[in-house]
């Protein structure tokens, strides 16, 4: 990574009335774009596609792009999509959109909910709302292409892939994202939220955590069921990790250092009368800082050799990094400018408090330029519906958001009208936050 000391400047445009003045006039084109946004969005919410799958998703962003004129190249860093609008001098500033789905079986009943199974059973469906971001990435594209005049720089529209994986981004990167394309002299990202729809949350510095994957193998020895004595049981020895780990967090950390561990998957044995030969943690660790995930990586690893050694087993346990997200850092000018923007077009009433994410993203790596760090700005757009907000036990908005069915939920279900359209201008007026002002035919 590029030493994050020296970022670049961020592109300055424009006053806080002149950019609400080309707000205006380019969003003045987005009712005629939106019922495309929302059969976009319905396709995709019906045949959502899983990581590293997203064939026909992709297409159908990079069609929809080369329609508005916008130059396509496909199949960057798996099915990423990249699109290049070049409108005179100017900023480049990317727009980025991710559009994998999750293995979850969709429950919220709606007409257009996902019915997608893989070949081998598993159910797929847009449960992050990337079928949002999707939608309103070529949304916004689309109201851009159409309004030249109110603007001048470079539009770099990406649909990445693999977001859940944490993958997607770094593999355009590798393929060349930057050096094909041009290094943005901004990225602009964001995300749907349990929040009421019609609302924003930003949050300057640290927005979401980092994260790593970790894969736990132990050792034992095996036996018949009935004669445990002449075994080194690995479940026993699992047990053991998985309730050793829930000290890390409890006992090695301060109360003011922020991290996640949870064992999500436990697999040991296929017999009820047979102890096995082994059993197998996978993990995922969250933290706000790089320096707190090393020493919470250590601990797992001392941990799970410790109570190996301490049961017996033939021999240590494995301990492998499957992988790692970085933290998720906004640049704080870029992000004072965009929710100033935000400020400006939707009102202070739209915005709501920013609070820290547990959850992870792949967006940072596009902070990665080749020679310096790329400023990087990543918002949350609210999109639960009003009335179900208001239903929602709790006083508060994290009170209510516990509630809510949130992301990777099979009942996430956007309210649909109001998410697209709010997503929309939200990622259009962060754009020309941007981007240069354009002709005098703009009205002041």
């Amino acid at each position: 990574m590029n030493d994050a000391t020296h970022p670049q400047p961020v592109p300055g445009p424009s006053t806080a009335s002149d950019l609400k003045a080309r707000a205006r006039r380019v969003l003045a084109h987005l009712d005629a774009v939106l019922p495309n946004v929302d059969a976009l969005y319905g396709d995709l919410h019906e045949h959502p596609e899983l990581s590293g799958h997203e064939a026909r998703t992709a297409s159908e962003v990079a069609w929809r792009l080369e329609a508005e004129g916008y130059e396509v190249t496909r199949d960057v860093g798996g099915h990423g999509v990249v699109g290049l609008l070049r409108n005179g001098d100017g900023p480049t500033v990317l727009l980025r959109g991710d559009m994998d789905a999750l293995p979850v079986e969709e429950k919220t009943g709606l007409p257009y909910a996902s019915r997608v199974r893989t070949e081998d059973g598993e159910p797929v469906m847009h449960a992050c709302g990337h079928d949002v971001h999707t939608a309103c990435l070529v949304g916004t594209a689309a109201v851009l292409a159409r309004s030249r005049d109110a603007w001048r720089g470079t539009v770099m529209v990406v649909g990445q892939p693999a977001e859940e994986t944490l993958q997607g981004a770094k593999a355009m990167l590798d393929d060349g994202l930057y050096a094909r394309f041009g290094t943005p002299d901004a990225v602009l990202g964001q995300h749907t939220a349990p929040l009421p729809v019609g609302t924003l949350m930003h949050r300057e510095g640290v927005t979401m955590m980092g994260s790593a994957q970790v894969r736990v193998r132990l050792f034992g020895r095996g036996a018949h069921g009935a004669q445990p004595e002449l075994s080194v049981d690995p479940v026993v020895l699992g047990a053991s990790v998985v309730l050793r780990l829930q000290t890390i967090v409890s006992r090695e950390l301060s109360p003011l250092e922020a991290a996640v561990v949870t064992v999500g998957h436990f697999q040991a044995g296929s017999r009820a009368n047979v102890i096995p030969e082994e059993a197998l943690l996978e993990l995922t660790v969250r933290t706000e800082d790089d320096a707190v995930q090393a020493r919470v990586l250590a601990a797992i690893e001392r941990i799970a050799k410790g109570e190996a050694a301490a049961a017996g087993a033939p021999k240590p346990p494995q301990v492998e990094v499957l992988n790692r997200g970085p933290v998720n850092r906004n640049d704080p000018a870029l992000l004072r400018r965009v929710r100033a923007a935000h400020e400006e077009w939707f009102g202070r009433a739209a915005l709501v408090p920013g609070v820290l994410a547990t959850a992870s993203e792949d967006f940072p790596y596009f902070a990665q330029g080749p020679e310096h760090p790329v400023p990087i700005a990543y918002w949350f757009v609210g999109i639960t519906p009003r009335k179900a907000w208001e239903a929602a036990p709790g006083a508060t908005p994290l009170e209510k958001v516990a509630h809510l069915p949130g992301p990777h939920n099979g009942g996430y279900a956007p309210d649909r009208a109001g998410s697209l359209r709010m997503g929309c201008e939200s990622l259009t007026v962060a754009a020309l936050a941007c981007l240069h002002v354009g002709d005098d035919s703009v009205e002041h």
